[in-house]
């Protein structure tokens, strides 16, 4: 069977387990889907495909308005790609176009901007500014409909230079006019939020989600002042301070309605809601939240791979959908993961940023590595920029540095790796992995100290591997 004969069967069978791996767009209407929109089956001969949604925004086809293919989860190829495609796309989620244009995404890549003008639009159809352009319109399209913001101010805290620029791609990827945009809002119960009631978001998640394992290893690692876990199990919330590029935020994610009905072949979500001190931070935060819930991930691949195992075929099927939290900050978890928990705390009281007001339990968002360099060898590199934990950091690059940092060894490197960066293949030193679970040794990890009870490594490792 042809690539193109299986697209169209998952387009034609409305499978969700493709939402975000493709984008198929009809020439007959002008519109592109994702592949399970339940709209009527178009003839093969009028499809096509696309890698990114940017792609077919720049062959002039306009999102659906049914089901929204903006929405669905990103790729899992680009966490496991550590080419300059992979990284490029990680970055320019991160938002790096947008603060830095496509010179300063270049500049990171350590390639020139023709170059990686020219390798993002031979593989993906699109290039930087483009792929920027159809996260940006992603971005107001959510502040749009999920807040009563002023149409101008959600203009700049999209991205967009000017208001002509974002009111021309709102016309030119939905069709709409911003204002009609917002009308077409689905309703939501609770309505709609403001600054100061914060964002609502369902971040959306591809197939079956062990939403309890993740909330047991964030409760387990929460940091006061920092971070704390409420609620009943099954019914927690998880809130943390959020250092970001212009500001400081707050986000409260929820345990409950992680999923929706019973089919594992739709996505769900979990429901959000962010307080930001300045709305230009949207895109990165909630590309940081996903980081950290792992919802990415193609857990269909991953379940695939490992059950083939008989070792680990048995706790695939107790828990399908397991997946790898990253990190919120990657510099934070760096430096936590290196001192105890009781230094993480002396840490944030005296050298962390204060809210402005206490909220809750959360007082202050953890210090920046340079407030904390005269006093740890990896804080003084992650300032310097001897140690690169950025979005799309060369994995490689970065864990052969920090092992050359003193405090830092082979299992607090790996830790960072598979945690800070999102390594969804690491393998940690002094555990038994197979070579033939990769991609997805850092799973596989997942598996094994959940079944064994643990939400993190064992208890004499927590200081190397946990906060």
């Amino acid at each position: 069977m042809s690539d193109h004969d299986t697209r169209y069967e998952a387009v034609r069978s409305r499978d969700a387990r493709f939402d975000g791996e493709f984008f198929f767009a009809v020439e007959t209407t002008g519109i592109y889907c994702r592949p399970s929109c339940p709209a009527v089956t178009p003839k093969r001969q009028n499809v096509r495909y696309y890698p990114t949604a940017a792609a077919a925004q720049s062959n002039g086809f306009r999102a659906c308005r049914r089901c929204r293919p903006d929405a669905v989860p990103g790729s899992a190829e680009w966490n496991v790609r550590a080419d300059v495609v992979g990284r490029a796309m990680r970055m320019i989620g991160d938002g790096v176009v947008d603060r830095e244009g496509v010179g300063g995404l270049a500049v990171r890549l350590g390639y020139s901007a023709r170059q990686v003008q020219r390798q993002l639009t031979a593989e993906l159809g699109a290039g930087p500014v483009a792929l920027a352009r159809a996260q940006r319109a992603h971005t107001a399209r959510v502040l749009l409909q999920t807040t009563d913001l002023p149409v101008t101010e959600i203009a700049f805290a999209a991205g967009f230079a000017s208001v002509r620029q974002f009111n021309d791609t709102i016309r030119a990827v939905y069709e709409l006019t911003p204002t009609a945009l917002r009308a077409a809002a689905p309703k939501r119960g609770g309505g709609r939020g403001t600054p100061s009631a914060g964002i609502p978001l369902r971040l959306a998640h591809r197939g079956p989600y062990q939403a309890a394992a993740v909330f047991d290893l964030l409760a387990h690692e929460a940091l006061p002042g920092v971070e704390d876990v409420s609620g009943e199990r099954g019914a927690r919330t998880y809130r943390r301070t959020l250092r970001l590029p212009y500001a400081s935020g707050i986000v409260a994610v929820e345990e409950r309605d992680a999923r929706r009905g019973g089919d594992a072949h739709r996505c769900g979500w979990l429901e959000a809601r962010l307080f930001l001190s300045d709305l230009r931070d949207l895109t990165t935060a909630v590309q940081r939240l996903r980081g950290l819930f792992d919802l990415d991930a193609d857990p269909y691949a991953v379940d695939e791979r490992l059950s083939a195992d008989p070792r680990l075929a048995p706790l695939v099927r107790a828990r399908p959908g397991l997946r790898s939290p990253g990190a919120a900050d990657p510099e934070e978890f760096a430096v936590r993961a290196v001192v105890s928990r009781e230094e993480a705390r002396r840490l944030v009281v005296e050298h962390g940023t204060p809210l402005p007001s206490p909220c809750g339990t959360l007082t202050h968002v953890f210090p920046a590595p340079e407030a904390l360099a005269h006093r740890l060898p990896l804080a003084a590199a992650l300032a310097d920029g001897t140690v690169c934990l950025d979005a799309g950091a060369d994995r490689d690059d970065a864990e052969r540095h920090l092992r050359e940092v003193p405090g830092v060894d082979a299992r607090a490197a790996a830790a960072i790796r598979m945690r800070a960066l999102g390594d969804p293949d690491m393998a940690v030193p002094g555990e038994h992995l197979s070579d033939a679970w990769r991609p997805w040794r850092s799973y596989a990890v997942r598996h094994l100290w959940t079944d064994a009870g643990q939400p993190g490594p064992r208890a004499e490792e927590e200081r190397l591997l946990t906060a």
